[in-house]
């Protein structure tokens, strides 16, 4: 594994990007197109969406494969991955959360969720059962097709909401009622890039967790899918914490 004292002074950190729930890896292609124009490596995983252990685990072994510093972004649940996945390899020199869950230790998504006004994901979740390969039941999630477009983009055309809505991925219930174990941000410097207009995550919500995080905040009037929307807007806050964290000489 690479470890943070091997990095060369101004090394160019890779950045993995992290989707949420109800989508993929495609959403970030604005963002990653925005990205490669600035000559920064970039990387899109495909967030299984099993919850928080399974997903940072997963996101652990992509991350310390990569050879010198990496950036993780992370955008709605994302945030909850990458937030506990940079406790495990040593690489990691900054995080970004994207209208993104930055939770403290011993809190779940459904604390910070309750603890601000209500947004309209709640009403709009619909549970679907899975059976395991173990044969046993759990519960997954998905967004209301009719109600995916208000939910996650309103700032999108409908055509494209339209066909989100039923290519939408799935996210285990327990993803939402696991604890973190760990605040990376607490030792990582990180970024914020708040959706004023969020019908997920609530902006109130996005704000008290930038501000207990110490994140370099921007505000972006969009969506809960500023990724697809706002790409520009997106990119340029990573470049900014790329920048900032290839100009640190890192060591333990």
């Amino acid at each position: 594994m690479t470890t943070a004292s091997s990095f060369q002074n101004g090394s160019t950190p890779t950045v993995v990007l992290v989707h949420g729930a109800f989508t993929d890896a495609s959403s970030w292609a604005g963002v990653i197109a925005e990205l490669q124009d600035s000559g920064i490596p970039v990387i899109a995983v495909a967030n299984p969406l099993r919850g928080p252990a399974t997903d940072a685990a997963y996101l652990a072994g992509v991350v310390a494969a990569i050879d010198g510093p990496v950036l993780l972004v992370g955008h709605s649940y994302g945030g909850v991955v990458i937030t506990r996945a940079a406790a495990q390899p040593g690489n990691v020199v900054g995080l970004v959360y994207v209208t993104a869950f930055a939770l403290e230790a011993g809190e779940s998504v459904l604390d910070i969720t309750g603890r601000f006004p209500d947004s309209l994901l709640g009403p709009a979740l619909r549970p679907a059962v899975l059976r395991t390969g173990k044969g046993e039941e759990a519960v997954e999630l998905y967004l209301k097709d009719d109600q995916f477009p208000a939910v996650f983009g309103a700032d999108l055309p409908e055509r494209l909401t339209s066909v989100a809505a039923v290519a939408q991925r799935p996210i285990a219930a327990v993803a939402f009622e696991e604890s973190s174990p760990t605040a990376s941000w607490k030792s990582l410097p990180s970024w914020y890039v708040v959706a004023t207009a969020d019908q997920a995550i609530h902006p109130a919500a996005q704000h008290f967790m930038a501000r207990r995080a110490g994140a370099d905040t921007v505000e972006v009037d969009a969506s809960h899918a500023i990724t697809l929307s706002q790409p520009a807007a997106v990119a340029g806050h990573i470049r900014t914490a790329a920048t900032a964290t290839q100009a640190v000489k890192h060591t333990h």
